[in-house]
C-alpha cells in the first residue's frame, strides 16, 4: 500500500511531497480449469490442497470472485487488459499458431507495473497468440509476444499442453532448438511423417475421447499436427517442475527490486500427466493427482520466497482462469473416478457454462502484512480489475486509462471493501453474456446446444428466453424466476445492452427478445 507522509519541514518545493512504503513484490499464481469446488480451502473432502489452504488462512478467500469467462484466452486477456474480452471479435479460445491478440500500443497490467518500476516476468501457459498476423515463426525470432506487451522476461507453454508444438519458448526464441531439425505446424492438414493419434492409436498412452487426435507426442496425441524441433519437445511429466525453476529463477534474478511474476501452471488442464511424485497418490486418477501437483507448486513459490526474506514484503493471488471440467478430450478416468469430489462445488454448469460453475472461481489475496488475515469475503469481483487496482497498489497513475472496464477496486482486496462491485459481464464459450448485479443474475436467450456439444457433459446454460436467477437464495441457479420478476429481467437485460455498445460477437445466432 501507499503511505503518503507530509514533509514540509524537511523537503523544498522542488523535492518530492511524499515518502512512499517500499512496493510489494506480485507474485500471481493462475491455475487452469480450476473448479470453485477443486480445493479443501472452499469445501472439498476428498483432496487435500494444504498449501493452497495456508494461503487462505494467512489472507483473505473470496467466494464471489469471477474470471470474466468461461474458457481460458478470453479470461486471460481481460485480465491482463483490463477490458471485457468479448469487445474485440476473435478473442475466443486462441488457436496454437495465433497472432498476438493484443495491440502493443496499449497498455497492459504488465506495462502499468513496468512503468512503475517493477521487474515483470510470465511464466507458463499463454494461449494468447505469438508473432505479427502470419503468426509466429516458430524457427526464428518469435515477436511480438510477452516482450512487446511489457513483460522483461518470458518462458511459455506457447498455447496449451493439448495442441503443438508442444516447446517451451523464452522470451523470443524455442528453447533448445536445433537449427538443422526445423520445426513444422500446420492445423489444417497433416505435414510430415510423425504419427497421429487417429492413424496410430497403438503408440498412445493416454487416448483422445474426442478430437485430440493429431500429432503424437511422448505418446500423446494433440491439436494440429507439427514435426521437428526433437530436442525441443517437452516431458509432459516435467512440466510443472520446469515451471517453478523458471519462476524460482525470475524471483532470484528480481529480488532486489519490486518485481511482479504471472505463473500461469498448465495444472489442471489437459493432457493430465502429473509427476511421479504424483501419480496414483490422490483417489480420483490423473486429474486428483494434477491438482496435488499444482498444491505442490504453491508450496514451492511460497517456500522460495520464505527463503529468500521476500515473503513479508510480497503479495500473493491465487486463482483460476475458468471453471471446471472432467472429460476434455482424453480417457483420462476424471468422470469415473470423481466419487462424491464436486469440482464445482455446490453451482451448476462448469468450463465453457454461462452458468456460474463457468466462471465463478477461487480467488485468494494473501497481504505481506497479514491484513485481514483468515477472513472469507463475500464481496463481488471480477478480475478484470486487477489492472487497475494491482495498478494502484504499485503507485501508478491509472486515472490516465479511461473507459476501461477495469475499475479500483484495490478495498476489496484488502478486506476493507465487503460489498464489491456493483456488477459485472460474464461470457460463455459461445459468446452469450450474463449480467450479475447484486444478487441477480440475468443471461440473455441465445438459440443454442443445451450441453457442451464436443462432450464434456456440461450444461451450456443456453435457453430461448429470458433468465433470471436470485444468487443470494439459488446459488445454483435451480429457479429460473424471470417470469416472476420481468421488471428485473427488463432492467438488467437493458443494462447489459447499454454496457454491449454493440461490440459483442457470437457464434450463435441470439432470439430477439
Amino acid at each position: 500500500m501507499l503511505v503518503f507522509l507530509g514533509c514540509k519541514n524537511k523537503l523544498s518545493k522542488k523535492e518530492e511531497r511524499f515518502e512512499v512504503k517500499k512496493q510489494p513484490n506480485i507474485v500471481m499464481i493462475y491455475t487452469d480449469d480450476l473448479g470453485y469446488g477443486d480445493i479443501s480451502a472452499y469445501g472439498a473432502t476428498a483432496i487435500q490442497t494444504p498449501a493452497i489452504d495456508s494461503l487462505a488462512k494467512d489472507g483473505i478467500a473470496f467466494h464471489n470472485a469471477y474470471a470474466t469467462a468461461a474458457t481460458c484466452t478470453p479470461s486471460r486477456y481481460s485480465l491482463l487488459t483490463g477490458m471485457y474480452a468479448w469487445r474485440k471479435k476473435g478473442n475466443s479460445i486462441a488457436s496454437g499458431d495465433q497472432p498476438l491478440l493484443f495491440d502493443t500500443s496499449k497498455p497492459t497490467l504488465a506495462t502499468v507495473l513496468q512503468s512503475a518500476g517493477y521487474k515483470t516476468g510470465v511464466v507458463g501457459k499463454w494461449h494468447l497468440g505469438l508473432g505479427g498476423k502470419g503468426g509466429p515463426d516458430w524457427n526464428g525470432i518469435i515477436k511480438p509476444g510477452p516482450l512487446e506487451i511489457g513483460f522483461d522476461y518470458s518462458f511459455l507453454i506457447p498455447a496449451t499442453g493439448d495442441r503443438v508444438p508442444c516447446v517451451f519458448v523464452e522470451n523470443h526464441n524455442i528453447v533448445n532448438l536445433d537449427p538443422s531439425d526445423p520445426i513444422k505446424v500446420n492445423y489444417k492438414e497433416k505435414i510430415g511423417n510423425w504419427p497421429t493419434g487417429s492413424e496410430n492409436p497403438e503408440l498412445l498412452k493416454v487416448k483422445p475421447s474426442q478430437g485430440h487426435a493429431n500429432t503424437i507426442v511422448n505418446g500423446i496425441s494433440r491439436i494440429g499436427f507439427m514435426e521437428g524441433g526433437k530436442a525441443a519437445l517437452w516431458d509432459d511429466e516435467t512440466i510443472a517442475l520446469e515451471l517453478v525453476k523458471r519462476s524460482i529463477g525470475f524471483i532470484n534474478a528480481n529480488k532486489e527490486k519490486p518485481f511482479f511474476l504471472f505463473l500461469s501452471t498448465h495444472d489442471i488442464h489437459v493432457p493430465r500427466v502429473p509427476n511421479k511424485m504424483f501419480q496414483g497418490k490422490s483417489s480420483m486418477g490423473p486429474r486428483g493427482d494434477v491438482i496435488l501437483q499444482l498444491d505442490w507448486t504453491v508450496k514451492q513459490i511460497v517456500s522460495e520466497l520464505k527463503s529468500q526474506n521476500l515473503l513479508d514484503n510480497t503479495l500473493i493471488i491465487f486463482s483460476s482462469d475458468n471453471g471446471p471440467v472432467l472429460d476434455d478430450g482424453y480417457h483420462d478416468q476424471a468422470r469415473e473416478l470423481v466419487g462424491d469430489h464436486k469440482p464445482a462445488g455446490n453451482l451448476r454448469g462448469g468450463k465453457y457454462s454461462a452458468l456460474d460453475g463457468g466462471s465463478k472461481i477461487p480467488f485468494i489475496v494473501r497481504w505481506p502484512d497479514g491484513k485481514n488475515k483468515g477472513m472469507t469475503s463475500n464481496a463481488l469481483f471480477s478480475q478484470v480489475d486487477l489492472f487497475k487496482s494491482l495498478g494502484k497498489l504499485a503507485g501508478a497513475d491509472t486515472s490516465k486509462y479511461k473507459d476501461m472496464d477495469s475499475q479500483d477496486q484495490l478495498d476489496i482486496l484488502t478486506g476493507e471493501d465487503t460489498t464489491g462491485r456493483e456488477s459485472l459481464i460474464q461470457e460463455s464459450f459461445a459468446g452469450p453474456l450474463s449480467y450479475v448485479r447484486g444478487n441477480w443474475k440475468y443471461i440473455e436467450p441465445l438459440e443454442g446446444p443445451k450441453l457442451v456439444p464436443w462432450g464434456p457433459i456440461i450444461e451450456t446454460g443456453f435457453e430461448i428466453t429470458p433468465q433470471l436467477y436470485n444468487l443470494g437464495e439459488d446459488p445454483g441457479e435451480q429457479n429460473n424466476v424471470a417470469l416472476d420478476y420481468p421488471e428485473k429481467v427488463e432492467e438488467l437485460r437493458a443494462a447489459l445492452m447499454d454496457a454491449r455498445k454493440g461490440l459483442s460477437y457470437t457464434m450463435f445466432k441470439p432470439k430477439v427478445e
